[in-house]
């Protein structure tokens, strides 16, 4: 089985939906469509906005080839009227959202998908697919990245994902902060710098672990980090010092009461003169425990299941609604699940020090502008064509920057009220369902 195309990554009733509206006359309304979230996972005070820059990618082949067309007629999907609709389907609308590393919370206008309504509901489940995922990555990332206090943390947790998920992880990853990844697609595709050395695999392969060693420094030099922990750890990082020399570049340690062992393997190095000998721990780390070894004599950290599974949080909760027909807003009243009509625009407000204290959200109007307010959307998409993307290394500057600027409050990792909160400014225009 080949690969799905990309506009097959959808979901049944988007086409249902087109089928219905070509024949009745609605299709070529001019809609608004927005993605926010209600409200952030448990225990979240803000999300991470990731992914956009591989959506505008997924845009450039999201249409449906002869091969698609003719399998969803012969199933019944579409029928003759649509399925000659979808042949020529290109998007050619407007898509603006919040830059890639911009903060959210709940009702963020994060995307706004402008085009006629079939063109644009089409795009719903990519959208949300690319960005509940990226987002939740990114989310927990940078929480870990916090939690690590400036020591680095690379990402490892490519066999713990969907091959393609895996690559995606280590983007929002990287752009959360982490220095690293283990992923070469990744490295490949996207710049990010890679690292790995040996498993548990190469130590066992080897009649003993001094060999093991000294296969590893013949072939990558003092400059590797060799896994100590196989057998006894101790006696693992004896056998390390002895076969590699006290300039050894780092040791590593995957189990374990990390903290205890944290220590006693940097006084067991700086005993045997290895004092410029780094350690870096892994197995099964997430933000929290990164945050209990704060202030053990660690030097780097390794994170593989909880970043690429979003650490208890594997999508943003992000949704997409209509939000505008033919300029007039509607809104969805379900108990619970209400919607503000009208297109959004949002700004941040900050004190003169830079501190940000609130969201300003308008719709169908612009914000009073203030000193200090700087405005979160940016265009992607204008009539279909893409606009230049910022790098991704000034995508994770962006969002360190933005991480500074929230007050201090906002960067615990327990429970609380979001970093900073969303004001949605009323408008007597906004419309109902009829």
């Amino acid at each position: 089985m080949t690969a799905a195309h990309p506009a097959l990554l959808t979901d049944h009733y988007e086409l249902t939906m087109i089928g219905a509206a070509l024949r009745d006359g609605t299709a070529d309304r001019q809609c608004v469509f927005e993605v926010f979230a209600r409200r952030l996972p448990t225990g979240r005070r803000y999300g991470v906005v990731a992914g956009t820059g591989r959506l505008v990618e997924l845009l450039r082949d999201f249409r449906f080839d002869k091969a698609e067309v003719e399998f969803l007629r012969r199933t019944g999907v579409v029928d003759g009227q649509t399925a000659d609709w979808l042949a020529g389907y290109r998007f050619g609308g407007d898509i603006d959202g919040y830059a890639e590393g911009e903060l959210f919370f709940p009702g963020s206008p994060i995307l706004t998908v402008s085009g006629t309504f079939a063109e644009a509901v089409m795009l719903e489940t990519l959208v949300l697919s690319v960005l509940n995922h990226d987002c939740a990555v990114a989310a927990a990332a940078a929480r870990m990245v916090t939690a690590a206090r400036g020591r680095s943390v690379i990402e490892m947790g490519s066999r713990r994902a969907h091959e393609e998920a895996a690559v995606a992880a280590a983007r929002a990853a990287y752009l959360a902060g982490f220095a690293a990844t283990s992923n070469l697609a990744a490295g490949r595709r996207y710049g990010i710098p890679t690292t790995g050395t040996a498993a548990h695999a190469f130590t066992l392969l080897h009649d003993d672990e001094r060999s093991a060693f000294a296969s590893q420094v013949a072939t990558h030099g003092k400059g590797t980090t060799l896994l100590v922990d196989t057998y006894d750890i101790s006696q693992g990082i004896r056998n390390a010092i002895e076969v590699a020399g006290t300039d050894l570049r780092a040791i590593r340690i995957d189990s374990g009461d990390l903290s205890v062992l944290a220590q006693q393997s940097r006084e067991l190095l700086d005993s045997l003169g290895a004092t410029e000998t780094k350690i870096i721990l892994s197995g099964d780390l997430d933000e929290y425990a990164i945050a209990a070894l704060a202030a053990e004599p660690v030097d780097s950290y390794g994170v593989g299941t909880s970043v690429v599974t979003g650490s208890g949080a594997p999508t943003a909760r992000l949704i997409y609604k209509l939000v505008e027909v033919e300029g007039r807003p509607v809104v969805k009243r379900s108990e619970n699940k209400a919607t503000v009509g009208g297109r959004k625009v949002a700004v941040r407000r900050h004190k003169p020090t830079g501190t940000a204290t609130e969201e300003v959200v308008v719709p169908q109007g612009v914000p009073d502008h203030r000193s200090g307010d700087r405005l979160l959307q940016r265009s992607y998409v204008i009539g279909g064509a893409a606009t230049e993307q910022p790098a991704l290394v000034e995508s994770r500057e962006h969002l360190r920057q933005c991480l500074i600027s929230i007050p201090w409050e906002g960067l615990k990792l327990s429970d609380g009220d979001p970093a900073i909160p969303v004001t949605m400014i009323p408008t007597s225009a906004e419309g109902g369902q009829r």
